[in-house]
């Protein structure tokens, strides 16, 4: 039994949160990391005990194009203030994880940059697939390479070279022996080489005991990945994309069956396959937006705390915010939010009264975290199971229906149960229990011998319908995000993704026009449009972003039809505002 077992995580994503500027000037450090401190009691407050935090390093952008691994980004402040936040973290017994981009860095990068000064002669040459001196780029560097998700500004590790591997199985040494860190969630973790991730396991494995390396993966055999090879865990899309279309369609069966098919992914043990669970993180909208019924929200997250795996909460989702990818942007995902105006959200925000509620009780009753899975009632509207440890059951229920629903199903050989949210008492009747389950809720039953006190978590469930608090910003649509192409990646996610297409964002598709009409497309011809967007990128049209790329390519040099080919099929806002910003 490790931590990471019994692990119930907040995940925050820091630039977002303390409202940083989006681009890094890499001038004088800004402190803004002590403005999460406070952030801390909260967490505790809420019943997590674990907290992934990241981007965290130096960084020109959304903080995953990596300048500098060893120095925090100096938009969050100075490496004195992240030790002092994993330290003041450790004081309230939280555990703390960080991003760790080992997939790819960004162009200040010191290989990259050593490349574009020395070219054939760096010694780093090396460190980046597929380096061609004979090639070029939108950057005009005279030289082309591989990149991740079609984007140049995140030039792709060679891991496959010995020195790549070292540097950065020192990184993760150097944030043990600095920070303290006590695991890494690893970016891109699906793309990333298996012997690659095996020697960083095996570096896992030696700077601390209990280390967790859990990595981002969307698709696939997640076994593939997570095993005691590689990493011990994996973010479980399967069961994001079941939890809300599965409530939203009023189906049952697609949570039931996706809970099924993982635990037999995870050969049918509690500890085949522990799982990184959320409904919602910094790539994704926001539960409470996704949810068609607001009221849903207490039965997703009765299922996120119960079912087997490690769930998380994304920092801002248990008050119930908004948050809805735009244009591309993921802006309003990220939002900066001041913990003061949440101080009272205990006793007047419903969201957070389920949240902490679930918190407690998921810490109270080790056989949710070590508990085996036993389904016990399926239907659209009604779904119970059972989790059983140590000869210790634990049964859970929920409604998804509008109206009370009657439950009847095995009482597992337990005479007495006692509800933990909403305090009933169900007494067993030839093996069997029977109760109603108030509309769009859940119950989680534990033997009446062994329920320690408990205080009903006074939910008025018609409450949460109301939004305690929206933050789409309709002036602001743009986006740092690398992933804005995750829907894509992810294709749970494609119905959710309301990126412009390529057909409207430009008027016409490029797709069958021949190269030699392509140069007539999108050529400058307004400089009070051009200077307007290079001074403020963030509320440019897409169009007017791909002409002032076009212009600023023209001004290092010959622009090329496949070069403005490149530009103008690229309909990602985020993507387009880092590239621009891209130019010196």
């Amino acid at each position: 039994m490790a931590w990471y077992d019994e692990a119930i995580f907040y995940h925050i994503y820091p630039l977002g949160l303390t409202g940083a500027p989006k681009h890094n000037s890499y001038g004088k450090a800004v402190h803004r990391l002590k403005e999460i401190i406070p952030w801390i009691s909260h967490v505790s407050r809420i019943g997590c005990n674990a907290i992934y935090i990241g981007p965290l390093f130096e960084s020109v952008g959304h903080g995953y194009e990596t300048t500098d691994y060893k120095k925090l980004d100096s938009r969050l402040g100075t490496n004195d203030d992240l030790k002092n936040f994993v330290h003041a973290c450790h004081k309230q017994n939280i555990r703390v994880i960080f991003d760790g981009v080992f997939n790819h860095t960004g162009r200040d990068f010191f290989a990259f940059l050593d490349i574009k000064n020395n070219r054939e002669h760096s010694q780093y040459k090396d460190w980046y697939c597929n380096v061609n001196f004979y090639g070029n780029n939108e950057y005009n560097d005279g030289f082309s390479y591989d990149n991740w998700g079609g984007y140049n500004l995140l030039v792709k590790l060679n891991q496959h070279n010995p020195a790549v591997r070292d540097y950065i199985c020192d990184v993760i040494r150097f944030w043990v022996n600095e920070f303290d860190v006590d695991g890494i969630r690893l970016d891109a973790a699906d793309v990333l080489d298996f012997d690659y991730m095996k020697a960083l396991r095996q570096v896992a494995n030696e700077v601390k005991p209990d280390f967790w390396l859990m990595g981002e993966v969307i698709h696939g055999d997640y076994t593939r990945w997570a095993n005691s090879d590689t990493l011990h865990s994996v973010t479980n899309y399967h069961l994001h994309k079941a939890l809300y279309s599965g409530h939203n369609d009023h189906n049952y069966f697609e949570i039931a069956h996706t809970v099924k098919r993982l635990y037999d992914m995870g050969g049918n043990r509690p500890d085949g396959l522990k799982l990184y669970n959320f409904v919602d993180n910094h790539d994704v909208e926001r539960i409470y937006t996704k949810l068609i019924n607001k009221q849903h929200f207490f039965p997703v997250h009765v299922l996120l705390y119960t079912l087997p795996g490690v769930p998380s909460i994304y920092y801002g989702s248990e008050f119930g915010i908004e948050g809805r990818k735009e244009y591309g942007s993921d802006d309003s995902l990220r939002p900066a939010l001041n913990i003061e105006d949440y101080k009272d959200s205990l006793s007047n925000n419903e969201c957070t009264k389920i949240i902490a509620t679930l918190g407690k009780i998921r810490s109270s009753y080790k056989t949710l975290s070590y508990g085996s899975y036993k389904e016990l009632m399926l239907t659209n509207r009604q779904y119970a199971f059972a989790r059983q440890h140590s000869g210790k059951t634990v049964i859970v229920a929920v409604n998804n229906d509008d109206n009370p629903a009657t439950i009847n199903i095995s009482a597992e050989g337990i005479e007495k149960f006692t509800g933990t949210i909403f305090g009933m008492t169900v007494v067993a009747d030839n093996g069997r229990i029977c109760f109603e389950l108030p509309a769009n809720s859940g119950e989680i039953l534990v033997p009446a011998d062994i329920c320690n006190d408990v205080s009903p978590a006074n939910v008025d469930v018609e409450k949460i319908a109301v939004s305690m608090h929206n933050t789409d910003c309709p002036n602001c649509v743009s986006s740092h995000n690398l992933i804005d192409t995750l829907p894509d990646r992810a294709s749970d996610d494609l119905s959710d993704n309301p990126d412009v297409s390529a057909d409207k964002a430009l008027g016409e598709s490029t797709e069958n026009v021949p190269d030699e009409n392509i140069s007539q497309l999108y050529a400058p011809d307004s400089e009070e449009i051009l200077r307007r967007t290079n001074a403020n990128p963030e509320c440019a049209s897409i169009e007017e972003l791909q002409c002032a790329i076009l212009s600023r390519m023209a001004g290092n040099g010959p622009v090329t039809d496949q070069m403005r080919r490149t530009v103008i099929e690229n309909t990602h806002h985020g993507s387009l505002v880092n590239w621009l910003r891209s130019f010196r």
